[in-house]
């Protein structure tokens, strides 16, 4: 009973007791678990002035853009463009509401009206839009789609919005005006000048080495500048590539396979002898090139002159006979054997008129086309023979041709190169000579071509070469995976750098990676290695192998840097600088004590020059460059007055005003003040919006998004 009775008088400290103990089990089970913790972050990719982002909604929309991109960007880049439009979106929504703009039903139907207006399946048949229709086209998809209706409303949802977002950039630009006190200040900072004296003791006559800057000079300026220094979550690496690259013995045996068909070759096939021909002697060259030797570049079958030709060997091929052979050599990643077989004298451009005549199924024919193939050459033909009687009759004849853009020029195609037409056209007009009629068939149809003017012929050669590419053979390849395999295992017990230095291998440093970053320098597009260095599981100095293009990475994890401040070491590359010039501007203060231009200029020997007319609005002083303190400081001063020493952009200054030229007096500054408030307008577009976005509050999950 006395153990009953103590326990009933302190009941309400056995309750507290009690109450802490569940407490602490239930914050324990939330840290074993953290999905507890961070479902949030993982089903909500952002979170905008108190908006969330659904990581489903998201990811859908960048499928969607992924889809209507067509592969044209990475899923990252497609991602951050989505992010950018969602953050857009967020931002001016909360402007939305808060100011109360709309879009009503009526101003809908107007937007609409506009977008689609000139769609015929929305008119009536006067050609203009019809409202029914519309409104029959809506309810036709709210019947019969679901999907194709939520694609409408989703249609109908982003007109809304651009219709929002220009009425709300609409609302800001109708409030910037230019006032007439403005419009003042604008005319008197361009039309107030100012002609000055001045001496400039440049900061370069100091050298560098001569100024010392500590490390917490750099923190200092740092933290004085706080908002330039501020960097993200980041990573540092380093890595080792190992490349699948063909080696001396691989390309050597890639010659010997390309040089074989230097000779004649005997192979049995199925019991029988069977001899090929050496290149040379072949007489079908594109089907040597093709299917006898297998190039991996094919035979073309046209002339090209000596610029065409790789310049390491211009001189070697193009002065081959028919016939004759050049090679092995090695070009853009093959190896090749040439053949110059055929020579001829082309003109460098030709100028025609044709008549062309279209077939059924030929790429010319139009809707109206009845003629068959047959037909349509006897009609050429027709048309040949009658101007060959006579020629001045080809501009009466051009109704039979369906080339409208020559038909204008009376069937002319003006001054053309070798390679700009279709083969059997460009053959016809560049083989033969000027004055030639005949019909010509290509895929467009058949042309009657008259050929009126060549530029003088030149030599020209056609080609054929058999090439293979230059690859590592799988020897190559199974000793650099040996290589990789073997530094990633000796990593275990030696450094990084040291082993790869030892081992004559190039340690490649990476910093400053962020989070969302997909190309790793030197390696291209490595989102894997970005998301496995940013896993929680990663620890400085891992190392993993990455199958990367060509061959491996063997990467280490150097650093993980965390959001804040920038490294001293990485900030001194522009603090650095600015420091010196502070310490320089005192230095060269410091040893001057003269009061005038002219002792100043004798102390530090150099010279007093001039700067006439000098003005606020471009605030230039002539051969020195953009000094807007120094220009400020002018227009604070009397004619005749000089100043004390100014620290300026590219060194420090001591000026006199000669004379002070004011703006002329206006009676109306109204044309000013205009185009101060055109200014202000033409800003709204590229400031606001960064403007709002600066002062949102953005909690950004994408990381966990990514894959």
């Amino acid at each position: 009973m006395a153990v009953l009775n103590k326990i009933r008088q302190r009941s309400l400290f056995l309750i507290l007791i009690i109450a802490l103990a569940l407490f602490a089990f239930v914050l324990s089970d939330l840290f074993r678990n953290s999905d507890a913790l961070s479902a949030k972050s993982q089903n909500v990719v952002a979170t905008i002035n108190g908006k969330d982002i659904s990581r489903e909604d998201f990811l859908m929309k960048v499928e969607n853009a992924t889809q209507q991109m067509g592969g044209q960007a990475t899923q990252t880049q497609v991602m951050n463009r989505v992010w950018e439009q969602e953050v857009r979106s967020a931002i001016l929504e909360k402007q939305f509401e808060e100011l109360g703009i709309t879009v009503e039903r009526d101003q809908m139907r107007d937007l609409l009206r506009t977008s689609l207006g000139s769609n015929p399946d929305f008119q009536n048949e006067a050609g203009v839009f019809d409202d029914n229709k519309l409104t029959e086209y809506i309810a036709n998809l709210k019947a019969t789609s679901a999907a194709a209706y939520q694609q409408w409303i989703e249609y109908e949802n982003s007109i809304a919005a651009n219709a929002l977002q220009q009425n709300y950039f609409n609302l800001v630009k109708a409030s910037m005006v230019g006032t007439l006190a403005e419009g003042k200040l604008e005319h008197q900072l361009e039309g107030n000048n100012a002609d000055i004296k001045f001496v400039q003791v440049a900061y370069s006559t100091i050298a560098d080495s001569t100024i010392t800057v500590s490390k917490s000079e750099i923190e200092k300026y740092m933290k004085n500048h706080k908002k330039e220094y501020e960097v993200e979550e980041s990573i540092d690496l380093q890595y080792v590539q190992f490349r699948e690259a063909a080696s001396t013995e691989d390309e050597a045996e890639i010659e010997k396979e390309i040089a074989k068909y230097k000779t004649a070759q005997v192979e049995y096939v199925n019991g029988k002898t069977d001899t090929i021909p050496s290149f040379a002697n072949a007489k079908d060259n594109a089907n040597y090139i093709n299917f006898v030797a297998n190039s991996e570049i094919k035979f073309a079958d046209r002339f090209i002159k000596k610029s065409a030709l790789p310049d390491a060997v211009a001189d070697d091929v193009y002065n081959l006979n028919v016939g004759e052979v050049f090679g092995p050599y090695k070009e853009n990643g093959f190896i090749k054997l040439t053949k110059v077989v055929a020579v001829t004298q082309l003109p460098d451009s030709v100028k025609a008129r044709h008549i062309l005549i279209p077939f059924v199924g030929s790429r010319s024919q139009t809707e109206v086309t009845t003629q068959t193939e047959v037909q349509a050459k006897k009609t050429a033909d027709s048309l040949m023979t009658i101007i060959k009687k006579d020629k001045s009759k080809f501009v009466s004849l051009l109704d039979f041709s369906v080339d409208t853009g020559t038909n204008e020029k009376e069937g002319i195609v003006d001054w053309f190169t070798y390679d700009t037409m279709v083969p059997e056209f460009r053959d016809f007009a560049f083989e033969n000579e000027k004055g030639n009629i005949d019909v010509v068939k290509t895929d467009y149809g058949f042309h009657v071509i008259e050929i009126l003017d060549q530029t003088s012929k030149k030599r020209v050669i056609k080609i054929g070469t058999i090439a293979k590419t230059v690859e590592p053979s799988e020897q190559t390849v199974n000793k650099v995976f040996r290589d990789a395999s073997n530094f990633e295992i000796d990593l275990a017990d030696k450094n990084f750098g040291d082993l790869a230095k030892e081992r004559d291998y190039t340690a490649r440093p990476v910093n400053t990676i962020k989070v969302l970053d997909e190309t790793i320098p030197g390696l291209g597009n490595q989102r894997n290695i970005t998301r496995w260095a940013f896993e929680s599981g990663t620890k400085t100095g891992d190392v993993k192998r990455f199958n990367v293009a060509g061959g491996y990475a063997i990467v280490q994890l150097v650093a993980k840097n965390k959001a804040g401040m920038m490294k001293t070491e990485d900030a001194s590359v522009t603090a650095l600088p600015a420091i010196r010039m502070q310490k320089k501007a005192e230095l060269i203060k410091s040893r001057i004590s003269a009061t005038t231009l002219e002792d100043v200029a004798a102390a530090e020997n150099t010279s007093v020059r001039s700067s006439l007319a000098i003005n606020m609005k471009n605030p230039t002083i002539s051969g020195a460059g953009n000094e807007p303190k120094v220009v400020g400081y002018a227009f604070g001063l009397k004619v005749g007055e000089t100043s004390k020493l100014i620290d300026g952009e590219k060194g420090v200054y001591m000026i006199r005003v000669e004379k002070l030229t004011p703006a002329a007096e206006l009676d109306n500054y109204q044309g000013f003040a205009n185009k101060v408030q055109m200014s202000k307008i033409n800003t709204v577009e590229s400031k606001l919006f960064p403007a709002l976005k600066e002062v949102a509050e953005i909690e950004d999950n994408r990381a966990n998004t990514v894959q």
